[in-house]
């Protein structure tokens, strides 16, 4: 049995999906039911509630031979109430039980030189450090910068430019949603590993932000811009957007990270390279309807 959480998320549904048609049994969490697909509904066996609630995971581990754990993208008031807090419950649920394999979505901060002050990518690692404390064997896939973090502007991107602190010159990796997935269902089908590890899964090209700039110019027949906002008016402009102050902090330190190159000298240690080009996922991406 497969446990996971975030089912109806960017990650969790595809991996849902890809391991029911697998043949794989699975257990979800999920505080909606009803968001369900109705193709996923019938073939899954459903824990309603919240991940982070001891009741809830503690039940949805019984018997369980894997979880997948992804921390849902809400921020609380703290990048430790929003990882380590959160995630407590189910480290101590999955030392109770004794499931053997652990799959954890995390940041690439391990192992860089930035692992300490990277802000939410150091919190993530943390957060995996819970699970590597029980007898489980435990693996973090690392991501850099999800490719589908673009949908957040998508809107302005449709009418011509874009924003973020990152230098626009940059090449960075960037990983979409799916090949996390991927990943991820390929480790929680062959069970076979052992140990504590955290694996980056990286996409097929490093892109700066002018080079994402000139795919959607590309794809949408009109100029597109990247624009560098200064890191503390970003900061601010978060702040004002809702975001709590201590947890927007920790999202510009690890935005300063990768600035300096942390992604980059994670990705050198290898890991998994996905299929999903940045150019592809933009079209299919740009495919969909406008907002009205």
């Amino acid at each position: 049995m497969i446990v996971v959480t975030t089912p109806t998320g960017h990650i969790g549904s595809k991996l849902v999906s890809a391991l029911v048609e697998d043949g794989q049994a699975v257990r979800v969490i999920v505080r909606d039911p009803a968001k369900l697909p109705a193709d996923v509904r019938g073939r899954v066996e459903v824990i309603e509630g919240s991940h982070g609630d001891a009741g809830t995971i503690d039940r949805a581990l019984d018997g369980a031979d894997a979880l997948f754990w992804c921390v849902p993208p809400a921020p609380r008031l703290t990048m430790e109430e929003t990882y380590s807090g959160f995630t407590r419950p189910a480290a101590d649920a999955v030392a109770r039980h004794g499931t053997p394999h652990v799959v954890v979505v995390t940041g690439i901060a391990r192992g860089t030189q930035w692992e300490d002050q990277a802000g939410l990518a150091t919190a993530s690692a943390r957060m995996v450090d819970l699970f590597r404390a029980t007898n489980a064997a435990v693996r973090g896939i690392a991501m850099p910068s999800f490719m589908e973090n673009n949908l957040m502007q998508l809107d302005a991107i449709r009418v011509g430019q874009f924003f973020g602190p990152i230098d626009a010159d940059k090449k960075l990796p960037h990983t979409a949603t799916r090949d996390m997935a991927d990943a991820a269902a390929r480790l929680l089908t062959d069970r076979s590993w052992t140990g504590k590890e955290d694996v980056p899964v990286l996409g097929p090209d490093d892109l700066s932000f002018n080079d994402i700039a000139a795919i959607f110019s590309d794809l949408l027949g009109r100029e597109v811009r990247y624009q560098q906002v200064p890191f503390d008016a970003f900061q601010a402009q978060l702040v004002n957007s809702g975001m709590p102050a201590e947890f927007a902090s920790g999202y510009i330190a690890m935005m300063r990270a990768k600035n300096e190159g942390m992604d980059n000298v994670a990705a050198q240690r290898g890991g998994i390279t996905g299929s999903t080009s940045f150019r592809a996922w933009a079209e299919q991406t740009l495919k969909q309807p406008e907002a009205a």
